[in-house]
């Protein structure tokens, strides 16, 4: 059976909604959460960013299933206190945090001053990022000097076990470089084609661990209401790298995604009122080979959402997978 897990978006609701959010989605009868992990928000109507390791805290905290993060170290998080968060989190909650490594977007990372670098030597950076923080949690003292540095650092409240660092990636050439060094790989929605030469991608170079799908969706009681919660809320995913990398403010992002039209909001996310054609849609995605598809609602009121996932989606879901 495949897993069906909640995400919380921190650029569209308040932190605190979004707590009793995902406490929400539990009791609907989700087997997880994941959440991500912004300074600024996609677009400016979105409104939001609250910082997600608090957040996560809190969370694992008000729930009992698993929750995750799509995190960067390596600019705006030093790896160093990537690890200790990660230490933390995980000696608290055991076996319930893992951690999706990806070499981050500029909208985030612009802040420190520092230059943001092309895409090469940030997953240079990453690589040197991971293997920083997997020394330290497997207790050892760290001196690095590279392209991040680290002088004599050592954690001193470990977990039992380190939790699993898988990493994000959307094209076939990032899932093949992972391979080498991830515990599994989380991607989002594209078209049935892109997703199989992802996963084939990983597999081919050797990949292991559990393959994880975020998939955006749109749902009302009507297809005009669902098209309009899109195209407020999410029409940034008409952009695709590098414009996706490299922009550094909400309001460039509102700008470079213009005025979709209905069918290009359609083609970017999955926009429906009948629950069915969505059920129908998500299992045909899970079945290219995801153990895990964590469903997002791109509304900024969850509430309507939970309750439909509850009493017919969900269950839909799981006679399907």
């Amino acid at each position: 059976m495949v897993f069906l897990g909640f995400h919380a978006s921190h650029e569209q609701i308040p932190p605190g909604q979004l707590l009793r959010d995902v406490v929400a989605a539990e009791a609907a009868g989700f087997d997880g959460a994941m959440c991500s992990d912004h300074l600024a928000p996609w677009g400016v109507r979105q409104g939001e960013s609250g910082f997600a390791p608090s957040w996560l805290g809190a969370a694992l905290a008000r729930t009992d299933f698993s929750i995750g993060f799509v995190n960067a170290p390596g600019q705006r998080y030093h790896p160093v206190i990537a690890a200790q968060a990660y230490a933390t989190l995980e000696e608290m909650f055991p076996g319930r945090f893992w951690a999706a490594l990806g070499s981050g977007e500029a909208m985030n990372e612009h802040v420190t001053g520092d230059p943001w670098p092309p895409k090469p030597e940030r997953n240079a950076r990453l690589a040197e990022s991971v293997s920083i923080i997997r020394r330290l949690l497997a207790g050892e003292e760290v001196d690095h000097d590279g392209l991040v540095r680290a002088h004599h650092a050592r954690l001193w409240s470990l977990p039992d076990a380190p939790p699993p660092l898988f990493a994000t990636a959307i094209s076939p050439e990032t899932a093949a470089w992972a391979a080498s060094w991830a515990e599994g790989l989380a991607t989002a929605l594209q078209p049935p084609e892109a997703l199989q030469k992802v996963l084939s991608a990983y597999e081919a170079a050797g990949g292991t661990g559990p393959r994880l799908l975020q998939v955006h969706l749109s749902w009302a009681p009507t297809d005009a209401e669902a098209l309009a919660i899109a195209r407020d809320q999410w029409r940034h995913a008409l952009l695709t790298a590098p414009a996706i990398w490299d922009l550094e403010q909400p309001e460039e992002f509102d700008d470079a995604a213009g005025e979709p039209t209905d069918q290009q909001m359609r083609d970017a996310l999955f926009v429906s009122s009948d629950l069915d054609e969505l059920a129908d849609r998500i299992a045909d995605h899970a079945r290219l080979g995801f153990d895990r598809v964590y469903l997002h609602h791109v509304g900024q009121d969850q509430a309507p959402f939970l309750d439909v996932a509850r009493d017919h989606l969900l269950p839909r879901l799981k006679e399907m997978l």
